[in-house]
């Protein structure tokens, strides 16, 4: 039998032996712990702006994630050529795919060495939706956007116009399927409700130019 003297002694080591382990690693959570907080850090991670039909562009930063390979998985960049390298499989396309088109397609390319790989893909940093603001306005230039913008908005954003705009003669330069269009706007008509639908939303790579 312990008497109870020697119980509190045991008691009091084991209780120094958990402070030390606790302080020798004060970050270190149980396995479930850690997956909860990875789940909520990539659920909050990706940009409101990504849905399912996003395009993915160049300069976007992905997490590409193969199901208990750790070798295969990459955090990678989309290069300007629109491509992404990964282990094994070497260069995918990924601009102009949908997130779940880019994990098909590397799916299907992972079976020649996998039978079933399941792959999950993360947006991370949306860095390929940009618009250019040029001319009269205080602060042109490249504008790095992270929701979906009007006119209006990426206007006020480039900190409004100088003295010397031609607010009647805005002018947006679109380029689409291989050829550019040109839309003349006028600021003054959006902003009194005369041409409501001149407040247009922003595509990637449009150029605002501000006469």
């Amino acid at each position: 039998m312990i008497n109870k003297n020697e119980f509190f002694i045991v008691a009091y080591l084991i209780l120094m032996v958990l402070l030390t382990a606790c302080a020798k690693h004060p970050g270190r959570t149980s396995p479930e712990s850690r997956l909860i907080e990875g789940t909520q850090v990539a659920s909050a991670g990706p940009s409101p702006f990504v849905t399912s039909d996003y395009l993915l562009g160049p300069e976007d930063v992905l997490d590409v994630l193969v199901w208990k390979n750790a070798d295969l998985s990459r955090t990678v960049l989309i290069r300007p050529d629109g491509k992404v390298s990964l282990p094994l499989i070497g260069d995918v396309q990924a601009a102009g795919l949908t997130p779940s088109g880019l994990r098909d397609s590397i799916k299907s390319r992972l079976r020649e060495y996998k039978e079933t790989p399941e792959v999950s893909i993360i947006v991370k940093e949306v860095n390929s939706y940009h618009v250019f603001v040029m001319g009269e306005v205080v602060r042109p230039g490249k504008l790095l956007l992270r929701s979906e913008t009007t006119l209006l908005q990426a206007l006020t954003l480039s900190g409004g116009f100088t003295q010397y705009a031609a607010l009647d003669k805005i002018v947006l330069l679109r380029r689409e399927g291989g050829r550019e269009t040109r839309r003349q706007l006028s600021y003054k008509s959006i902003v009194m409700g005369k041409s409501p639908e001149g407040n247009i939303v922003l595509k990637r790579g449009d150029t605002i130019i501000v006469p």
